[in-house]
This record gives C-alpha cells, structure tokens and sequence, in this order.
C-alpha cells in the first residue's frame, strides 16, 4: 500500500474533488465517512477533512474526535472541517451576517508560513458557507483574511493543525493546487509515486497472490471501465480469465462485431453471445422504464450465469467498479444505496457464490483512461463515450422491438459517425439519439408521410453528475438531419435536445 492522505468526508458536494486534486499531485489518497475513521496506519501521512452542509452550530452536527491525529499527522481542515476545529478548540463560529459564498481575494498573506508558500496577496479564492469563524483560541495564529472574512485560514501554534474557510480544490482558486502541494508533499512529506505504471506493478502483484491459479469469469461491455479491469486481471493470470461479451440486441450498430474483434486483437480469452431474441422477448409489451431496466437486467443474469456454468471452477466474478460507485455506496448521511447496476453485474456474486475482484475499485475516471493508456489499449476503446447499461433499451421510448432497435441503430450510426468525421467526438462528453413514441406528418416527393420522430442528444460534463448540451454547430446539425430523414426509412422529423442537467437527465428514460 502507498503513502496516502486520508480525506474525512463531511458530506461536502467538493470531497471528491478533494480527492482528485491529491491525486494530481501522483499521491494516493481515500476518502472515508467521518463516522467510520480507519486505523491510523504507517502508510497515513496526513489528514484533511472537509466541508460540509451542516453547520457545526446545529444539534447532532458532524463531529470527529481529533485526538486520533493529534500530534501524530498534520491535518488540514477544509471550510466545515477548519470550523469545526476551530470550535473543539474553543473558538467562535457563528452565522455569518450575510452569506459568504463566491470569489474573495486574500487581503493578508503569511508568507512564512509553509501551507502558503507561493501564494500571493490578492489571490482569488472561492468561499462556500453560511457560518464564519468569529474569534480563534489564543494559540492560533490567523495566517491569512480577506476584506470580509477576517479568520480566512490559520495554524494552530507548535502543531501541524490548519484551517481554511475557502476551497482550494475548485479551480475558481486559483492557487489551490498549489496549496494542496504545500500540504501533502512539504507539510506531509508525501513522497508523488501514485503512477499507472506503479499502481499497474503493484495491482498485478496483488492479482496474482490473491488468484493464484483460480478461475475467474467477467463480464466485458465494451466499455473503458470493464475493458482496463480485464486487462489488469489478464496480465495477471493470463487464460485463466475468462470474458463473455453479451449482445443483447440494443447494441449500437456493429458494435458486437467491432468491440469482440478488438477484445480478440487485444489477447483476451473471450466469448460472444447472442442473445438479441431472448432480451427482445423478456421485453415484449413493457413500456414503463424501470419494467423495461429489471427485464433487461435478469435476462442478462441469467444469460451470464448460463454461460458461466459452462467454466469449470469458476471462483471469482471480475468487475470494473471504479472509486465514484465505491464512495456512492457508502453514503456520509442516511441508508446505503446500492452500487449503480449498469456498473456491476448485481446479483450474480450471491446467485453463483462467487467472490468479487474490482481491480479499479480504487481509481477514478480519469485515472482508468491513464492506466489504460499505459496497458497500451486502443484509444477508441479509452475514449468512447458513456453507454448506458440497458443500451438502446432506455433511448426507445415506449414497447421495444427489433424493428424500432434497426431504425435506432441506423439514427445512431449517422450521428455518432458524423461527430467523428467533424472532429467533434472528442468534445462531447455523451451523445445519442432518442426514438420517439411519436409520429409526426411530413412530405417526401410528392406524398405525404406519416413517420417517426428521433431526438438527438450531446451533452459536455466531467462526471455525468451536471450535464450542459452542447452548442453543435448549425451547418453540422442540418448536414446530419437531412441525412438521417434521407436514408433511414421509417424517419422524418429530427430534433436536437437543448436540456441541461439538472432539471433534465442525459437520458430521456
């Protein structure tokens, strides 16, 4: 395990980002509840807590007992995270009389002080909170303000303890990198050797000692995340892996064929199904969303676990569950949600007393696509948009069938293919296009038409959280149109998805 930063979550919307930050510096960091504190090992260099909703003045406010780091690592705490050590440690905090929330620039700069180093007067931060920090003990020393917020960050004396009541981690600070490097590799002596190549040698390593020579059966979708699992776990134990790729008849259009080609060119010991007339069948006559989501779930169990039996002594089920679903698992407030059901095979662990390997389950999006891209794997692979786990399941609204699957298929074809002959794939985080449980009139020579509606959709986003649609150009837009009305038969109205999410989501079901 490497020398890592322990980030306490406090329920803050940024603790992930946080984490993203840490790790742009090349050390490993984990973010734990507050409520659920690991054993302060070795390897634990620093501690940062961060924001949070609450206020530390409320009853039953977040709270982490600070005699577990005390003198023992230094600890950053981060806007809720600095007012709470704050009032531990007798200070003030109280409501702030108007919201401090925005841009502030600093106005006092302590210099000398190692947290900011490099850090120059006037730098903009960004502030994010209902409380401030009214007065602090008398053996804090304030290191720096801004015109409103007097208590802006300080050192607590002769220990490695600091507080800020900006974010360093959002780019609207713009010194905040730079912050974040005082901490974890002057203050906390991190030495930066989180690599892909050091996490490849060292996931492998473990792979091997965990697996030896057992059986181990995944699921492959085609995507950046299952695809960089398996290659992981193949490097380890070679043809001891075993991938099954489904196609379950809502695949894109010569999808199947294109991505098991690549899986065969890449090495992997993989087999293809079809299964297209079983998933159309379990469909039959569903048209509520969720309905169609569970059919298309079971079908795949039970097609996944049929071919799994054909594997004598299969031990082990791999998965590409990254870091993001670990985290969303585990909530900081309320009940544990269930892991994303596009991101794992659910229910098959139990159903086939399997134990579950996620090699990625440490990593997130980002760092996937670099391990990736040192295992040497083809970047239309690490560059290929998000695909929902039902496919083209949840993009025909309403009954699906193998005719309207052709039409989608045709729309999607002509879309996805023109972003990338424009140059424009790359700039967009998510696209597709929507059947529509409609029909409109329309004149093709001289008949009129009576025909199918199809919604295209491309959105720009980091993390499929917030989502803004993209401003395609015009000229693209009516060049795709008109080929869409043209050689789709079945087609003759488009219209292009101008939602923002929220209120709307990236899918339409």
């Amino acid at each position: 395990m490497p020398q890592q930063i322990l980030i306490l979550d406090f329920g803050s919307q940024y603790t992930q980002l946080i984490a993203r930050r840490v790790r742009e510096l090349n050390v490993y960091c984990e973010i734990h509840p507050f409520n659920k504190v690991p054993e302060l090992t070795s390897q634990i260099k620093g501690v940062i807590l961060s924001g949070s909703p609450c206020s530390v003045r409320q009853a039953n406010a977040p709270d982490v007992n600070l005699e577990l780091f005390r003198g023992k690592v230094p600890v950053l705490g981060i806007c809720y995270g600095a007012q709470l050590i704050a009032q531990k440690s007798g200070g003030n905090v109280e409501a702030s009389s108007t919201r401090e929330y925005g841009r502030a620039r600093l106005s006092k700069v302590d210099h000398h002080n190692e947290l900011l180093k490099e850090i120059s007067l006037d730098t903009q931060v960004w502030m994010s909170h209902g409380d401030t920090i009214k007065s602090v003990p008398s053996n804090f020393e304030v290191i720096a303000s801004t015109s409103s917020v007097e208590n802006a960050a300080y050192k607590i004396k002769n220990e490695s303890i600091y507080g800020i009541q900006f974010h360093p981690e959002v780019t609207h600070t713009t010194k905040g990198k730079n912050l974040l490097r005082n901490f974890v590799v002057h203050i906390c002596a991190c030495a930066q050797d989180w690599t892909p190549d050091q996490f490849i040698e060292t996931t492998v390593t473990d792979l091997q000692s965990k697996l030896g020579n057992d059986q181990v059966v995944m699921a492959l979708s085609g995507g950046v995340d299952s695809t960089v699992a398996a290659m992981l776990v193949h490097k380890a134990i070679g043809k001891n892996l075993h991938c099954i790729f489904v196609d379950n008849g809502l695949l894109r259009k010569g999808e199947f064929e294109q991505v098991l080609k690549s899986y065969q060119g890449m090495g992997l010991n993989i087999k293809g199904v079809d299964a297209k007339e079983k998933f159309y069948s379990a469909l039959h006559g569903l048209t509520e969303p969720e309905a169609k989501r569970k059919a298309i779930g079971k079908t795949f169990i039970d097609v996944f676990d049929e071919e799994s039996h054909k594997i004598e002594n299969a031990k082990w089920l791999g998965q590409g569950t990254i870091y993001p679903d670990v985290i969303e698992s585990a909530p900081v407030m309320g009940p544990s949600q269930t892991i994303k059901s596009h991101h794992n095979v659910g229910g098959l662990p139990e159903k086939m007393k399997l134990k579950v390997v996620e090699p990625l389950n440490t990593l997130f999006k980002d760092e996937v696509r670099l391990v990736g891209k040192t295992l040497g794997i083809d970047p239309l692979i690490l560059g290929r948009h998000p695909f929902p786990g039902p496919g083209l399941g949840i993009r025909i609204l309403g009954e699906i069938t193998a005719e309207k699957v052709a039409i989608l298929q045709e729309v999607d074809f002509i879309f996805i293919g023109g972003l990338r002959n424009h140059g424009l794939y790359d700039k967009v985080w998510q696209a597709g296009a929507m059947l529509l449980p409609i029909q409109s009139v329309g004149v093709m020579g001289d008949e009129r038409t009576y025909e199918r509606v199809v919604a295209l959709r491309a959105v720009s986003s980091i993390d499929g959280m917030t989502a803004d649609w993209v401003h395609l150009p015009y000229e693209f837009l009516a060049e795709i149109s008109n080929e869409i009305i043209n050689k789709v038969k079945g087609v003759n109205r488009v219209v292009y998805d101008i939602s923002s999410k929220p209120p709307a989501t990236i899918e339409w079901e």
